[in-house]
């Protein structure tokens, strides 16, 4: 491979495009040969843009006996016996977005590809029968046992996963498609599958009960992904490129990747690690961005969480999740968490092996602050876009303006359809949650204390804020309520910080904040 400046493999997931152009590279090819050595049928799920398509590919070369491609790579050293084996990768993050015939069309597509290499059965006409003919003709043809390798397998089924109606028939295409695969075990080296929910969420792969998932394996937690020392050895010129242009030193780029893009973990005992797409766009524009959510948040868990409504305030308390609701399907489960955890927006932080317990939280400040753009964009107003309001109360909080800030908040809110708004302390209680979280400011609801619980804290660069919220009752009384029950206590030495108190209230008559008194 050529030496000197690395390109940054933005957008390209084809292995040896990647290692014959000089493309940056996290050598994942020792964690390739030690799978494809110890299992036969194999799934892993990652959340989207996590290098995924990538790894597929590498199998891909890696039993197609390439050998010269891993020339120098981990996979290069270990593996000694180089057979080409037949190879059939599908990849159906092209399959998106299908009604029933366009996903046969597309599957035809796909088998047709092969179909020219290897012949098409006379009595080959579904497209079950169709793979089947298609690895049987390839070990008689070669004399070698076939590898099917199966990209993004849920892709067609995803967007219409809370539409039963639509689910149903493209489920059972994919259903029929798969079932070939056990069969066929005498004339199969290897079969790799990867998605984004688990294969037993979306019962298509029922009849392969030897299916080994790898998703939440300790010993595979940094197959996709970069850990801390593979940044650090591989990036160093690029991170230092970072720095100098952002005018900070080398170490203080990496405390602003590790908090904007480190912080995943996919088994209990897991390193951190980075979203490598957000850690290599980052790099390549020399500047801390929101790259993963700009590239969209599927519509399906929107869609979800309207289905099945998560506390959003809760979130960042770590919410508990039983091990054995990462099996339930959805379509059965009221918990949206473990969808939250396998899409990437919430991440394991702990596990009480006793208890069987994970222990869920945001992965970094790009995830938490996007996801609760997309939360607030829930509630659309009259008066402002989301985004808008937001700049302007930020700037109302930072030069310590609350009345300004309040008078923002009041229109916002005045500003939100009849329809989407609950009446009920909890709803606006959200919505500050929801707007401080997305300013960068700590926050916290329902605080813990002596005697009782506050509303909402919410510490910035120089203040504190206890705000206390009424509906139709009284700011007065929602001030009065932070003194007697001491919310305001707990934080009385910390040095340098002022103090503020706010009590609000919300009419359920304007459905906005008529009042508040600051203390």
């Amino acid at each position: 491979m050529e030496t000197g400046k690395k390109l940054f493999p933005i957008g390209v997931q084809t292995f040896d495009d990647i290692v014959s152009d000089n493309y940056l590279y996290v050598d994942k090819t020792g964690y390739v040969h030690d799978i494809a050595t110890t299992y036969k049928y194999v799934f892993l799920s990652r959340p989207r843009r996590f290098g995924k398509s990538l790894l597929s590919s590498t199998f891909h070369c890696y039993f197609e006996g390439k050998k010269e491609l891993f020339e120098g790579l981990k996979a290069g050293d270990m593996k000694k016996d180089w057979t080409r084996h037949p190879v059939f990768h599908f990849d159906m993050s092209s399959a998106k977005h299908k009604d029933e015939a366009q996903l046969l069309e597309e599957l035809d597509k796909k088998l047709y590809v092969y179909e020219q290499v290897y012949g098409r059965g006379e009595k080959d006409v579904n497209v079950n029968q169709r793979l089947e003919g298609l690895v049987t003709r390839s070990f008689e043809q070669t004399g070698e046992r076939a590898v099917i390798i199966i990209d993004e397998y849920d892709a067609p089924l995803l967007d219409v996963m809370n539409d039963k109606q639509r689910l149903e028939p493209l489920r059972q295409i994919m259903r029929n498609f798969y079932s070939p695969i056990k069969s066929l075990d005498p004339y199969l080296r290897f079969v790799f599958i990867t998605g984004i929910n688990k294969f037993a969420q979306l019962s298509i792969f029922s009849e392969l009960n030897n299916l080994q998932n790898i998703s939440m394996m300790p010993e595979y937690s940094a197959i996709c992904g970069i850990s801390q020392s593979e940044m650090e050895t591989n990036m160093r010129d690029q991170i230092q490129a970072l720095a100098d242009e952002q005018g900070i030193s080398y170490e203080e780029a990496i405390e602003g990747l590790k908090d904007n893009y480190d912080g995943y973990h996919f088994s209990y005992r897991s390193e951190d690690v980075y979203n490598p797409f957000s850690l290599i766009k980052a790099l390549n524009e020399k500047r801390f961005g929101s790259y993963w959510f700009d590239t969209g948040t599927p519509t399906y868990l929107y869609e979800r969480l309207r289905r099945n409504p998560i506390d959003e305030t809760e979130l960042d308390s770590l919410p508990l999740v039983p091990q054995s609701d990462f099996d339930v399907s959805p379509e059965i489960s009221d918990n949206s968490l473990p969808m939250l955890y396998q899409t990437g927006y919430l991440t394991i932080k702990s596990y009480d092996t006793r208890m069987q317990l994970y222990t869920l939280g945001y992965p970094n400040k790009e995830v938490k602050i996007g996801f609760t753009r997309g939360l607030l964009n829930e509630y659309p107003s009259r008066a402002a876009t989301a985004s808008g309001f937001v700049a302007h109360f930020y700037a109302a909080m930072d030069s310590q303006d609350i009345d300004l800030a309040m008078s923002k908040l009041q229109a916002y809110l005045a500003g939100i359809p009849n329809d989407l708004e609950n009446k009920i302390e909890k709803h606006y209680q959200t919505i500050i949650y929801l707007i401080f979280s997305l300013l960068g400011f700590y926050i916290q609801t329902e605080v813990k204390t002596a005697i009782g619980r506050a509303d909402a804290l919410c510490r910035t660069d120089n203040s504190i804020y206890v705000f206390e919220f009424k509906v139709d009752g009284s700011a007065e009384d929602a001030l009065n309520q932070i003194d007697e029950k001491g919310y305001m206590l707990p934080y009385k030495f910390e040095d340098g910080k002022r103090l503020v108190k706010v009590g609000v209230n919300i009419s359920s008559a304007t459905r906005t904040v008529e009042k508040w008194v600051v203390g």
